[in-house]
């Protein structure tokens, strides 16, 4: 139930009845188009600009995007941060039976869901070791899906909270499509990220630089944050053989008094609403009305997006190029046409363009 504060749980997978199967967002992709790293420069990325008032395609670069941007827009960027959620252990006494850790939630203190490798070998009640001891854990429950429930312990005198342990011996949850190592962390973190809580980036936002912001606000344009933690859904493939037959992962998701006030002040005086990223526009979709109206919300939401929703609130998408037959290009078919998207997501593989986390970017207006 939606209520008028900011502590309401919102539960949102609304089914729309739709003959379309997943096998409709298939594209072939040649695996050297997979981006291994960041471009040295964040807003260096090519960007493809698709309108849909007159089905062009413009090919530019990132920092172009202050040329589609107006003043009374508002920008809306998740401001999640990634957490350094993969960390791996040894079975209490047993230093030879590697285990490998990635935290996915925290459900309670120092209680978090995780998914374990190799899972049979977390049985309920197996002690695990992490960082030679300054962590330990404990499988407290075994969920339906195979993750485990582990409670954590350590010196929170010496270290305060599982964050700063995760700093010290984690490593940041990169995608399984990409092979290479990571040398600086914060390329696969927002410039603007803030609350600890994703298990992968909202990619989308990577492309920005203080610089571009600052920019973008000085064209008078508001930023305005809202978090949701991007949880391991984000690389699940949709199984289901008709896509309104897929159940949702839900995610946690915030969106405060302020930043509400901020985006239905400036949608209200003829502004758009302009979302960095699937995850800010699942969020916005998620706290708005039947009339296009923002609420403040806290709660998770399992809203899934795809071609035959009625978008309530979004105007414009920033977002990446997705996996194929993924929620995320349902998402944005949705937001444009099936046939639209397929049409320039066979563009970019022609042009060149470099795909997924750490690819380019698309804008829709």
């Amino acid at each position: 139930m939606r209520g008028e504060n900011n502590d309401r749980e919102i539960i949102l997978n609304e089914k729309v009845p739709t003959e379309l199967r997943t096998s409709d967002f298939y594209y072939d992709l040649p695996e050297e188009l997979i981006a291994q790293h960041p471009q040295e420069k964040r807003d260096e990325s090519r960007l493809m600009v698709l309108d849909r008032k007159n089905g062009s395609i413009a090919h530019r670069h990132f920092y172009d995007i202050t040329d589609y941007l107006e003043p009374g827009d508002v920008l809306v960027i998740n401001d999640s941060k990634v957490i350094p959620a993969r960390i791996y252990g040894n079975i209490l006494g047993n230093v030879e039976a590697i285990i490998e850790l990635l935290l996915l939630r925290q459900r309670e203190l120092d209680v978090w869901e995780c998914l374990v490798k190799p899972g049979k070998r977390a049985r309920h009640g197996m002690k695990l070791v992490f960082g030679g001891g300054i962590l330990s854990g404990e499988v407290v429950k075994i969920a339906e899906d195979g993750n485990r429930y582990i409670k954590f312990d350590y010196d929170k005198g010496k270290y305060g909270n599982i964050y700063n342990i995760l700093s010290e011996i984690g490593l940041m949850p990169l995608p399984p499509y990409i092979k290479e190592q990571l040398g600086d962390n914060s390329r696969y973190q927002t410039v603007y990220a803030r609350e600890e809580g994703s298990a992968a980036a909202p990619t989308a936002g990577l492309h920005f630089t203080k610089e571009l912001l600052e920019k973008i606000e000085r064209k008078g344009v508001a930023v305005a944050p809202v978090m949701l933690h991007v949880g391991l859904g984000t690389f699940r493939p949709v199984k289901a053989e008709r896509i309104d037959s897929h159940v949702m992962h839900t995610e946690y998701i915030s969106v405060s008094k302020q930043s509400a006030d901020l985006i239905n002040e400036r949608k209200k005086a003829g502004g758009r609403i302009i979302c960095v990223g699937t995850t800010s526009c699942r969020t916005i979709e998620s706290a708005a009305d039947d009339a296009g109206v923002i609420h403040p919300v806290s709660g998770d939401t399992g809203i899934f997006i795809y071609p035959g929703y009625r978008f309530k609130a979004v105007d414009a998408l920033i977002t990446n190029f997705h996996l194929p037959e993924s929620t995320l290009i349902m998402l944005v078919s949705a937001f444009y046409s099936r046939e639209k998207i397929m049409e320039a997501y066979r563009t970019a593989v022609e042009e060149q363009y470099r795909f997924f986390s750490f690819g380019d970017a698309m804008l829709i207006v």
